[in-house]
C-alpha cells in the first residue's frame, strides 16, 4: 500500500506515466484531502471512528507528511573542537512554518480523535429517516422533524431518552463542543496563515480587470469612493440573499484590491506625458496623490471584504485562494494547507452534530415551545466547490483540493453550514495555537471544570429566533473615510 501511495504521488497522479500529471505539492494535498474524506466523510454520527480506519489514518498519514522532515532550512552556528577552537558552520533544521504548525497540527488531530472516541456508549443514538417515516406514521410520542431536520434530510435523526439526556450529559456535550470549537478556530487561523504565504499566480493577475470601476460595479466603486464610506452600510446595501451573491462580492472585492495595489506599486511611464504645460514637479504631485487614493481605496475594498467574511464566515475560498492552491509548488505550504483544512472540516462537522443534538434535547424537553437552541461562539469552515458528475445531492464530502488534476477529486459539499460566529475573535489571524492547546489540556477527564477561555460568549447566547446578521458582522478595522477625498471615476 505504501508502494502504491507514493508511486501515485510521484507520477503526480497521471497513472499513464507520460509526465501529464499535476505538481509534487498539488498530488500530496490532493492525498490528504482524499485520505480525510474516504475515512471521516462528513461525520453524519456522533460515534467512535472504527479502530481499522483510525490505524489506517494514521498510517498513511504519517507516509504522507514525512516528507516533511526532509525540508530544512541552513543556519549558522558555531561549531567547537576539542583544541578549543571555534569555527562557524552552516547546520541544517525543520523549516520554520512547519517546525511551529505541524506540531500543533498533529495534536489538533489527536483531539479530534480522542473527542469522538469520548461517544462511546453515550445516552443518544440515531435513527435513519426511512426508520423516521415508519416511526412517525406508529407512534406520536416523537415530534414531527422541524425546518432544521428537514434542511439535513440525507443525515440521521438523534434520537434522546423521553425526557432529554440528563444533566450530566448534557453539561459533557457542551464542553466538547466547546473544545471542539477552540480546535476549529485554532486550525482555521493555520490555514488562513498558510494561504497567506502562498505567492498570488501570475495567472490570476493577469486576469484582473483593467480598472476598479469595472470589477466592482458602479454602485460599490461610488459608495467606497465616498465621503462617508461605511463597510456595514454598504454590505447593508448589496444583495446578500444568498452565499452565491456573497461569495460574488468578496471575488469581485479581492480582485479590485490587487487591481489598486498593482497600479499604485507600478510606475507607468505615459503619465508623464499627460500635459506639456506641466511642471516636472506637478507631474510628481499628480503621480504621488493618485498613488495615495488608490492605496486608501485599497484600505476600504480590504475593510469591506473583511466585514463581508465576519457577516457570512461560512463562505467558500474565493477564487484567489482557490488559484494559489492550484499553481504553489511548496510542498511545506500545501502539507499545512491541506492538513489545517481537513481538520477544520472535522472540528465543524462535529460541531454541527453537537448542535443538532442539542437541538433535538431541546425539542424533547421543550416540545410545546419549540425552543431552538443557541448558536454563538462558532467558526465555520471553508470549503472550495468542485462540481461532480452527480450534483445538487448531499452525498457529497465537506473535503476538497481544487485541482486540474487528472484524477477525479472528492467533491464538497457546505453541508449543514450555520451562522455560527463570534465576531470579534475572526480578525485575530495570529491565534494562539498554544493558548488553545493548554487550554483543553487544562480540563480534567470528566470534563466537570470547564476552562474559562472555552466559555466565552457561548454561555451569553440567546435561546429565542435566529441571530441578526450584523450581531456578529463586526468589523474590527476602522473605516477610513477621509473628507477631502474625490471620487476617482476612472480607476
Amino acid at each position: 500500500m505504501m508502494k502504491e501511495r507514493f508511486s501515485k504521488l510521484l507520477l503526480g497522479e497521471d497513472m499513464s506515466g507520460c509526465g501529464n500529471g499535476v505538481c509534487t505539492a498539488l498530488a500530496i494535498s490532493n492525498a490528504i484531502t482524499n485520505l480525510c474524506a474516504t475515512l471521516f466523510g462528513q461525520v453524519w454520527r456522533l460515534e467512535p471512528l472504527k479502530p481499522e480506519k483510525k490505524l489506517m489514518w494514521r498510517r498513511e498519514m504519517d507516509w504522507l507528511l514525512c516528507v516533511s522532515d526532509h525540508i530544512v532550512e541552513l543556519i549558522p552556528s558555531w561549531q567547537t573542537f576539542p583544541d578549543g577552537s571555534k569555527l562557524e558552520v552552516m547546520t541544517s533544521r525543520p523549516r520554520s512554518d512547519l517546525y511551529m504548525n505541524l506540531p500543533a497540527l498533529r495534536k489538533l488531530d489527536n483531539m479530534i480523535l480522542e473527542i469522538l472516541e469520548s461517544f462511546k456508549g453515550s445516552e443518544f443514538w440515531y435513527v435513519d429517516k426511512g426508520i423516521l417515516s415508519l416511526e412517525a406514521n406508529e407512534s406520536s410520542s416523537y415530534p414531527r422533524p422541524l425546518s432544521r431536520q428537514e434542511d439535513k434530510w440525507w443525515l440521521p435523526v438523534p434520537r434522546v431518552p423521553t425526557g432529554g439526556l440528563s444533566e450530566d450529559a448534557r453539561k459533557m456535550l457542551q464542553h466538547k463542543r466547546d473544545c471542539t470549537n477552540q480546535i476549529l478556530k485554532a486550525a482555521m487561523a493555520i490555514n488562513n496563515t498558510a494561504l497567506a504565504e502562498m505567492d498570488v499566480p501570475d495567472s490570476y493577475l493577469e486576469a484582473l480587470p483593467k480598472n476598479g470601476k469595472a470589477s466592482l460595479g458602479d454602485l460599490i466603486h461610488r459608495y467606497i469612493n465616498s465621503d462617508q464610506f461605511s463597510p456595514e452600510c454598504l454590505l447593508d446595501c448589496l444583495d446578500l440573499s444568498s452565499e452565491h451573491h456573497a461569495l460574488e462580492i468578496a471575488n469581485r472585492v479581492e480582485a479590485t484590491i490587487y487591481v489598486w495595489r498593482r497600479k499604485t506599486n507600478s510606475k507607468p511611464l505615459h503619465n508623464t506625458h499627460r500635459s506639456n504645460s506641466k511642471s516636472s514637479w506637478e507631474m510628481v504631485k499628480d503621480l504621488v496623490s493618485d498613488a495615495d487614493k488608490r492605496e486608501l481605496l485599497a484600505d476600504r475594498a480590504e475593510s469591506l471584504l473583511l466585514c463581508l467574511k465576519q457577516r457570512f464566515p461560512g463562505l467558500p475560498q474565493t477564487t484567489l485562494d482557490m488559484s494559489k492552491i492550484q499553481c504553489n509548488k511548496d510542498v511545506g505550504k500545501a502539507i499545512l494547507e491541506s492538513y489545517s483544512r481537513v481538520l477544520e472540516s472535522l472540528a465543524f462537522n462535529i460541531v454541527a452534530r453537537i448542535d443538532d443534538l442539542l437541538y433535538v434535547d431541546d425539542l424533547s424537553k421543550h416540545s410545546d415551545q419549540f425552543v431552538s437552541i443557541s448558536k454563538v461562539g462558532v467558526i465555520t469552515h471553508k470549503s472550495i466547490g468542485i462540481a461532480l458528475p452527480v450534483s445538487s445531492t448531499p452525498y457529497k464530502t465537506a473535503f476538497t483540493t481544487p485541482t486540474f488534476s487528472p484524477l477525479q477529486s472528492i467533491s464538497p459539499a457546505k453541508g449543514d453550514r450555520s451562522p455560527y460566529i463570534e465576531s470579534s475573535k475572526l480578525s485575530l489571524r495570529g491565534l494562539g495555537v498554544k493558548r488553545v492547546l493548554t487550554d483543553y489540556l487544562s480540563i480534567d477527564g470528566k470534563g466537570k471544570e470547564l476552562s474559562s477561555n472555552t466559555r466565552r460568549s457561548d454561555s451569553n447566547s440567546s435561546t429565542g429566533g435566529e441571530i441578526s446578521a450584523s450581531e456578529y458582522s463586526r468589523c474590527s478595522k476602522e473605516a477610513i473615510s477621509p473628507q477631502t477625498l474625490k471620487s476617482v471615476e476612472d480607476e
